[in-house]
């Protein structure tokens, strides 16, 4: 059933209130607020995206943090992540974002309003013609999976969501770590960072000679310390989680899109998950197609372990051990936290 604006507004200015009320009664008081979120019988999972925008970012913080130069209107960051039913276990597959996709005939390009034929694309291109919608379409359509929640980060959001963090977010690095485009420069150890160095780090993919690949494993390593930033203290204190939340939320319309009350209830239903119960893979993959006239050079699923990976998850099993999938012709590598790892540098 849909609302009229107005009174959507109202309902969300209520359940605002109502998780202000609950956070002043009792730190544990969030677990027991209403929320929409659903608990499926082969578990939860929440599609997150990074989208490759500007909007509301400075000037001076463009030439700080090297953010200028033209937006690709597209996806730069895919993640899938399942949360166990049990919710003892989160599973976090990420999807390269030049796969290879087809994407439908007849589907309407949100930017002209003309149907597309079918065609080849990679898969960030399905936000840049349908938006949140088409993305959480070709993204079931690719793994087989249902997408329940949908959270789309931008970077004037993701900048403010650390800066959320007091004192920042942890990063390692064993090496320096100096990428000329987006400006990052960490020299080996141990260092918290604010929302715009965050951002260039977790952009970063020319410094180490991975490219995307290490990007992702960046992208990972960072989730799981903004996760431990948030066991340390930000998940008792419920104002700051709430702030927290909303702020990582924003306002935008999404198809699916997950609220800020139902992320305060995953905070709760996840608040005493350790580290090592976390595990991170990148799509098993084969390699790259040839060049693609109008697309450019895609990345190559590898059929079989893909299907390995996303059966598991469909059964709400762990993923697939380490090398146990079909081996990549090019290197894609997994991060499998334990107990400390994330922040301490080898």
């Amino acid at each position: 059933m849909k609302f009229p604006r107005s009174r959507r507004l109202r309902r969300a200015l209520l359940a605002s209130a109502a998780f202000t009320a609950l956070a002043a009664l009792a730190p544990g008081a969030l677990a027991a607020a209403p929320s929409d979120l659903p608990s499926p019988e082969q578990g939860l999972n929440l599609l997150v995206v990074g989208v490759d925008s500007r909007t509301g970012v400075t000037e001076e913080e463009k030439e700080r943090f090297r953010l200028g130069g033209q937006e690709c209107d597209c996806t730069d960051v895919i993640m899938l992540v399942h949360v166990s039913a049990e919710n003892d276990r989160i599973s976090v597959v990420s999807l390269p974002r030049d796969s290879f996709t087809t994407l439908p005939d007849q589907h309407r390009d949100r930017r002209t309003g003309k149907l597309h034929a079918a065609h080849p694309a990679k898969i960030n291109n399905a936000w840049a013609e349908g938006g949140s919608a088409f993305t959480v379409e070709t993204v079931e359509s690719m793994t087989g999976l249902p997408v329940h929640r949908y959270l789309e980060i931008d970077f004037r959001r993701f900048m403010d969501t650390v800066d959320r963090l007091d004192g920042g977010v942890a990063v390692c690095t064993a090496e320096p770590l100096k990428d000329p485009v987006t400006g990052i420069d960490l020299q080996p150890g141990t260092k918290r960072v604010g929302g715009g160095e965050a951002l260039q780090y977790v952009r970063s993919r020319r410094a180490d000679g991975q490219m995307d690949f290490g990007r992702i494993q960046k992208q990972q390593k960072f989730v799981v310390n903004t996760l431990e930033r948030l066991r340390d203290g930000v998940l008792g204190d419920p104002a700051a989680l709430e702030a927290f939340a909303a702020t990582l939320r924003g306002r935008a319309a999404t198809e699916r899109g997950i609220s800020t009350a139902e992320l305060l209830a995953l905070a709760a239903r996840l608040k005493d998950l350790p580290p090592d119960r976390m595990e991170f893979s990148t799509v098993p993959v084969r390699g790259f197609h040839p060049d693609i006239a109008g697309v450019g050079s895609t990345l190559a699923w590898d059929e079989e372990g893909a299907a390995e990976v996303f059966g598991r998850l469909r059964e709400d099993r762990p993923l697939p051990e380490a090398g146990a999938v079909a081996p990549s012709e090019i290197p894609v590598g997994e991060y499998r936290p334990t107990p400390g790892s994330s922040l301490i540098c080898p």
